[in-house]
């Protein structure tokens, strides 16, 4: 099925993905912008795993200082080119994942990070995941959404790996 140029721009505008991505996936289901996404979702998350293994030496440091000032978070957030750390994108994820920390105050980055200890004195292991653990978290701003699914569309949009290396949260009086 040929697919118009202004349906492409649309998908694009709607998943941030490449005009060849998007263009293949409408082609593959027939037009129709729901099956399109779930198609680009479904290449991202391939593409993310293929990239998981490279390394990113680029980044930012992203702050977020509450208002009232009695609340901040410093987050180091990795990508592999400053081209992408530089990016509209880019930047969006690392002031929402930092806003997302003062919100929601995680304790570790990861279900790796969580000592062994922890985990079996919880009640339920995957709730208690989803309370401590920064890429379990239901996101902020979509709560449909993981932190973790968050960060995996972006990868699977830019095309680059992703890390969440460290973060500091400080509050008054904690």
């Amino acid at each position: 099925m040929a697919v118009s140029s202004e349906d492409i721009k649309k998908l694009r505008e709607m998943t941030s993905c490449g005009v060849i991505e998007c263009k293949k996936a409408l082609e593959s289901s027939n037009g129709d912008f729901e099956k399109a996404k779930k198609v680009l979702m479904d290449r991202g998350l391939e593409i993310a795993a293929k990239k998981s293994g490279r390394q990113a030496k680029e980044g930012r440091i992203e702050t977020y200082i509450h208002p009232g000032n009695k609340l901040a978070v410093i987050l180091e957030i990795s990508c592999e080119t400053d081209f992408v750390a530089k990016s509209e994108n880019f930047i969006a994820l690392t002031k929402n994942i930092a806003m997302h920390i003062a919100a929601f105050n995680p304790k570790y980055i990861n279900r790796e990070d969580v000592p062994e200890a922890e985990v079996k004195a919880a009640a339920n292991a995957e709730q208690y995941y989803k309370e401590v653990c920064l890429l379990d978290q239901p996101f902020v701003k979509d709560p449909s959404k993981s932190v973790k699914d968050c960060v995996t569309n972006l990868i699977a949009s830019i095309g680059e790996n992703i890390f969440i290396h460290r973060y500091v949260r400080y509050k008054i009086g904690e």
